[in-house]
């Protein structure tokens, strides 16, 4: 296998991965892209080769530059390069950027954000407040957490969380997709 096609199988599970980070299904995928839910699925299994005509709409959909779905050899520029995305009154600035395992992110959740409407996924996540105020809402609790509080919780259980007051609040986000948990260290361990 050439380096052209290795670039091109990692494309698929890049793919995969973009769309579980967003939480999107393949139908919604298809309704933002026009891209059948077949031609994604054989596209994220790697049964199909990507083309820029699908490559295009899915990186607009995703909010990423093409060159990170086809993993483009780097410019020698050291300076690492957040691309926030926008969706759902947030603005969302990834910090991780492998596939698989604890995600973590920078989330500026403005007033846009709406009135609370909880849902639920797989995963368990851990919010920490660093600006303004965060309003959360978990199963029966409604919480009003400020800077340098944290919150840990198991996304099965409804949730929905945004500013508390109406001005933006600024949060770090790890998320377990697969339900992983921090391991939390208060003392070295004995070896």
């Amino acid at each position: 296998m050439d380096d052209t096609d290795r670039t091109l199988a990692a494309v698929g599970p890049r793919l995969r991965m973009l769309r579980e980070q967003r939480q999107a299904t393949l139908a919604e995928l298809s309704e933002q892209t026009g891209i059948s839910v077949s031609t994604l699925s054989r596209l994220e299994s790697g049964r199909r080769k990507p083309t820029l005509e699908l490559l295009l709409p899915l990186a607009r959909a995703h909010g990423v530059q093409l060159d990170e779905l086809v993993d483009a050899p780097t410019t020698g520029d050291p300076r690492v390069h957040m691309r926030p995305v926008k969706r759902y009154g947030a603005t969302i600035i990834p910090l991780t950027q492998r596939a698989g395992g604890i995600q973590t992110y920078k989330m500026i959740l403005g007033a846009e954000r709406g009135n609370p409407d909880p849902k639920t996924h797989e995963g368990h996540e851990w919010l920490y407040v660093l600006d303004g105020r965060l309003r959360l809402i978990l199963g029966e609790h409604d919480l009003i957490l400020a800077p340098g509080e944290a919150a840990e919780f198991d996304t099965r259980v409804p949730h929905w969380f945004g500013p508390a007051d109406g001005r933006p609040v600024e949060v770090l986000s790890m998320m377990g997709p697969q339900g992983e948990r921090a391991h939390v260290r208060v003392a070295p361990s004995a070896d």
